[in-house]
């Protein structure tokens, strides 16, 4: 599973760069192209002594790439070591991340398709947000200052969503629900996706898309935008995912109860897993596996999973 903006964190994966061989050789390998791309180094902000997990990471140019670059390479460690899926499933960013894993397209092409977009989100929309809402999805249409001030950029579980906005809407839709105790969290984006404020770069980013076409999966691809399993794509399928709202839970129980399947999240973050939890509620945590943290356990994290493989 791979997950998108608002998991990512700075050093993610620091860990496995210094001590797993596969992990940096293909974080390395992914630099040198988005260096040639774009003049800029990902591994130098991302590892960056002088910045801490506690410090915003929020600049578009760079975590959009970061992300993607961590997911690909942490999968590269998986089937090094033999560990191949059934099944890839994306969220948001994240399908990025699927499409590249399932052969659907090269992951140069899907890391120049990432660098584009966030240089057009960058120059062309407007600043915004997006706040996580911990509530019964009803609340969204019940309330007025939601529905009439933001969209409904995500659903993930049944007492959780994701709304996107612009900043004025979202810090009064902020108030008025830590006024009313209803928990929500800001996400670490500068941008609304999900929402309209990304149309934009409709026109110009589909254009470009069309010079990116895209292979039908090799393996088996649950998207959530699609809120299922994703047999063929076209060519406005990464302008969809960017675009459209996510659709985590029903993309999820296509697969059905989670009986006998191994979840393992490979965003940076475990936000996946995590959602997989309250979906299917805690019997199912034996079969739920997330690798990287913002509190450094990867390699025992990573080896925990190779140990469920021998």
């Amino acid at each position: 599973m791979f997950s998108g903006q608002g998991s990512q964190y700075y050093g993610m994966g620091r860990e496995l760069f210094k001590l797993n061989p596969v992990f940096r050789k293909w974080m390395t390998k992914l630099d040198e192209i988005h260096t040639d791309i774009t003049g800029r180094s990902v591994l130098k902000m991302l590892y960056d002594d002088n910045r801490g997990r506690g410090d915003l990471f929020d600049s578009l140019l760079y975590t959009h790439p970061a992300i993607f670059m961590v997911e690909y390479a942490l999968t590269q460690v998986l089937l090094e070591q033999g560990i191949y899926p059934d099944y890839v499933l994306g969220s948001s960013l994240g399908e990025f991340a699927s499409v590249a894993v399932a052969g659907c397209m090269s992951y140069e092409n899907t890391l120049q398709c990432l660098v584009k977009q966030a240089e057009m989100v960058e120059t062309y929309c407007p600043k915004g947000g997006m706040l996580a809402v911990i509530g019964d999805l009803s609340l969204y249409d019940q309330i007025s200052v939601l529905n009439a001030n933001s969209e409904l950029a995500s659903i993930n579980y049944d007492s959780h969503f994701v709304i996107s906005g612009s900043c004025e809407e979202l810090e009064e839709i902020e108030r008025y629900l830590i006024a009313n105790e209803i928990i929500c969290q800001r996400l670490p984006v500068q941008f609304a996706f999900h929402s309209s404020l990304m149309d934009p770069i409709a026109l110009e980013y589909t254009a470009y898309l069309k010079l990116k076409p895209l292979r039908n999966p090799t393996i088996n691809m649950v998207s959530s935008m699609y809120g299922g399993k994703a047999t063929s794509l076209d060519n406005r399928f990464l302008w969809d995912v960017t675009r459209k709202p996510i659709r985590f839970r029903n993309a999820l129980k296509c697969l059905g109860d989670g009986d006998g399947v191994i979840y393992i999240d490979l965003g940076p973050s475990g936000t996946l897993a995590n959602f997989v939890k309250y979906n299917f509620g805690i019997k199912k945590m034996a079969s739920i596996c997330s690798i990287l943290s913002p509190f450094q356990n990867d390699m025992k994290n990573l080896d925990r999973l190779f140990e469920i493989f021998d």
